[in-house]
């Protein structure tokens, strides 16, 4: 006993939230009938987009059609309960299927994060305690590249300056998911945004005492192109320079890196990744829209609450979101109250079960609002 997709609608949209789960059902059929039109696949950047949002959607009329059709089995079984016990039996075990459906279907319908499914642009930076924090800045960024790969995304290192001993002083990350994904890149990284802090003793100490250092981490949506702002050519200053390898030494012999500066926010981006410096030049703008777009938004949110949550203004250790304690192999992520003693896994990629603890901190908050 089924329920057709067409019935599904009418099935499940009784409740307080009908009507936007029946304009989840009918977008989901306007973008499957677009997707399926090779005149939408000619622009790559639309179709995605669209396959984002369709694949975003999903899991709502899937679990919409699965309570619509156990419902329909519902009500047919008590209807046949009269002619045959055995179909009571069964109406009394879908009222518990129907209940875990109708919770399932909630938790889905909780406003998302619209960039949940973008990918991210992750910058790292080093803060206080010198080499030492450029050796944990390096630190974060394996931690992050190795989880990338856990996930089977792809990643691209923008831009680089390290330090004497191997860290990085600076570095820009590109992190991107290999197929439309409604929990995507974003939705995993978003709350790495802050300052981390590590104590440890360094490879520069020689009495063995642990010391206290800072890493900052900024992440944002890399919405590039579609980043809904306007950028005046005249507000940017734009340099180039030669761009550079590993140890300073140079890889090519043209100056094909670019750097932007965008004058009226002071925000600088740079590029030297790409074969060219039209194209790093191209690059370096997807990346200045994204960061322009996550200030403009994070405002709006400053103005629409003042339970804003703030990155990284400064990289000191008054403003930490989480500790790395090597002496303890000790995590620990002060915004939920997160600890655990598998530091060593953690940094080797394993952040899965941290990342979870603010997933559902956050599900929660959402759901209290």
């Amino acid at each position: 006993m089924t329920a057709s997709a067409g019935s599904s609608a009418s099935a499940v949209s009784a409740g307080p939230a009908g009507s936007s789960l029946d304009a989840l059902l009918a977008e989901h059929a306007d973008l499957e009938l677009m997707l399926a039109d090779p005149a939408v696949h000619a622009d790559a950047a639309n179709a995605r987009k669209l396959g984002r949002r369709y694949a975003e959607i999903g899991p709502v009329v899937a679990a919409a059609r699965e309570l619509a059709a156990a419902r329909d089995d519902q009500a047919a079984a008590r209807e046949l309960a009269a002619e045959d016990p055995a179909f009571a039996a069964e109406a009394e075990e879908l009222t518990g299927r129907i209940t875990a459906l109708e919770a399932r279907l909630a938790d889905l319908l909780v406003p998302r994060d619209p960039h949940d499914g973008d990918d991210v642009v992750l910058e790292v930076k080093s803060g206080e305690g010198g080499e030492e924090s450029a050796l944990f800045a390096g630190d974060l960024v394996r931690m992050y590249l190795r989880y990338a790969e856990r996930r089977g995304w792809k990643t691209e290192v923008l831009d680089a300056v390290e330090s004497d001993l191997g860290g990085y002083k600076d570095i820009t990350v590109s992190v991107r998911s290999r197929a439309a994904d409604p929990d995507g890149v974003w939705s995993a990284l978003k709350f790495e945004g802050g300052v981390h802090r590590v104590q440890r003793v360094p490879v520069t100490e020689s009495q063995g005492r642990v010391h206290t250092s800072a890493a900052g981490v900024l992440v944002y949506p890399d919405t590039g192109e579609d980043a809904a702002v306007e950028i005046d050519e005249n507000d940017l200053r734009i340099d180039v320079f030669r761009s550079s390898g590993h140890g300073g030494q140079s890889v090519n012999t043209t100056d094909s890196a670019v750097r932007i500066t965008h004058l009226p926010t002071g925000i600088v981006v740079s590029c030297q990744n790409e074969r060219s410096q039209l194209q790093n030049r191209a690059r370096a703008m997807e990346v200045l829209r994204s960061r322009l777009q996550a200030l403009a938004e994070e405002e709006a949110a400053a103005k629409a609450s003042d339970q804003r949550r703030s990155q990284v203004r400064t990289v000191d250790r008054s403003e930490r979101i989480r500790t790395y304690n090597f002496p303890e192999n000790r995590i620990s992520d002060h915004r939920v109250g997160y600890k655990a003693y598998n530091l060593s896994s953690v940094l080797d990629g394993d952040l899965d079960d941290v990342l979870a603890a603010l997933a559902a901190a956050d599900r929660a908050e959402s759901v209290g609002r």
